[in-house]
């Protein structure tokens, strides 16, 4: 399961990349949703595995970064989140607390699971921006990730 789960983390890294570079492109589009967007995918990573290895949050959900940072934040993201795979049991569970004061127990495969999942859904998100600004949305489909690495 734990090999799953770092192929996982390295599409979602390529994904990003993706992005990265697709708006990192001179546009006369107005992409800032996007970039926002973006910015909120890898600004929850962080804050999520922040739940395994405890630190102050390094970033607001939604505080934008200039898109020349994010490939480094993105990097930074994924070492981590491997990191988290080698040192943690995924049946183990980690309780933490959310901005509004709630608190939960959730099992790490679960919050692992949910970065994946939270970041598709913004992907999905751009994808539907691009094609509202008149763009090719990136392609980030996990099936076309897994046609390029065979």
């Amino acid at each position: 399961m734990k090999s799953f789960f770092k192929e996982l983390f390295q599409y979602n890294t390529h994904a990003n990349q993706e992005l990265i570079k697709a708006l990192g492109k001179p546009s006369e589009y107005d992409l800032k949703q996007s970039e926002k967007l973006l910015s909120h995918i890898l600004n929850a990573h962080q804050r999520w595995n922040d739940k395994f290895l405890p630190q102050a949050p390094l970033f607001d959900p939604w505080e934008l970064h200039a898109t020349p940072a994010l490939e480094d934040i993105d990097r930074k993201n994924m070492e981590q989140s491997m990191r988290i795979l080698d040192e943690v049991n995924l049946d183990q569970h980690v309780q933490y607390i959310i901005r509004n004061g709630q608190a939960f127990n959730n099992s790490a495969r679960d919050i692992l699971f949910h970065i994946i999942h939270h970041s598709n859904y913004h992907r999905a998100q751009i994808a539907t921006e691009f094609r509202h600004a008149g763009l090719e949305p990136v392609i980030t489909d996990y099936i076309f990730y897994k046609m390029t690495k065979q």
